[in-house]
C-alpha cells in the first residue's frame, strides 16, 4: 500500500523501541510503500537533525532514498487545501500525486481533507495505521 507519512509520524516510528517502529519497518521490509517528494525530504532532514543528530538524520534519509520500496514523486499539482499551516501541503500533493491510500497523520490540520470531495485523500493516525499494519500481518 502506497502511503505519505508526515514528518511527526516518521519521527515516533523510528526508534527501535517506539510503539510505532513497526509503520518504519513495514518500508525497510518492503510492505508498503513510502510515497516522498523532494520537499518532503527536506523537511525529514531538516527535522531530523534538529530534533537527533546529524548522523542520524543522514543515515534516515539515506535510508528512505536508497530503498526499492520508496517512491520519489513530482507534484505537479498545488492544490492548497490546508490553510490553516500551509507548509502541510506537500504532503498533500505528494499523496495526490502518488495516488497514495493515506497521508498518515496525527496533525489536526489534516481534518479539513476529510469534508472536501476533491481531491479525495485519506488521512489516517499514527496509531490506526499501526493497528492496520497488525491485522494485515
Amino acid at each position: 500500500m502506497k502511503i505519505v507519512l508526515d514528518t511527526n509520524c516518521l519521527i515516533q516510528s523510528l526508534p527501535m523501541q517506539s510503539r510505532y517502529h513497526a509503520v518504519w519497518q513495514s518500508f525497510v521490509e518492503g510492505r508498503n510503500t513510502l510515497c516522498v517528494s523532494n520537499e518532503i525530504i527536506e523537511e525529514y532532514l531538516e527535522i531530523l537533525q534538529r530534533l537527533f543528530d546529524f548522523e542520524t538524520a543522514e543515515l534516515t534519509v539515506k535510508t528512505i532514498l536508497n530503498s526499492p520500496f520508496v517512491e520519489m514523486i513530482t507534484p505537479y499539482y498545488r492544490f492548497h487545501l490546508i490553510e490553516a499551516d500551509p507548509d502541510d501541503n506537500k504532503f498533500v500533493d505528494c499523496a495526490f500525486s502518488a495516488g497514495a491510500r493515506y497521508i498518515v497523520t496525527n496533525d489536526r490540520h489534516y481534518e479539513v481533507l476529510r469534508r472536501i470531495p476533491f481531491p479525495h485523500i485519506d488521512i489516517i493516525a499514527l496509531h490506526d495505521f499501526h493497528q492496520l499494519l497488525g491485522q494485515n500481518n
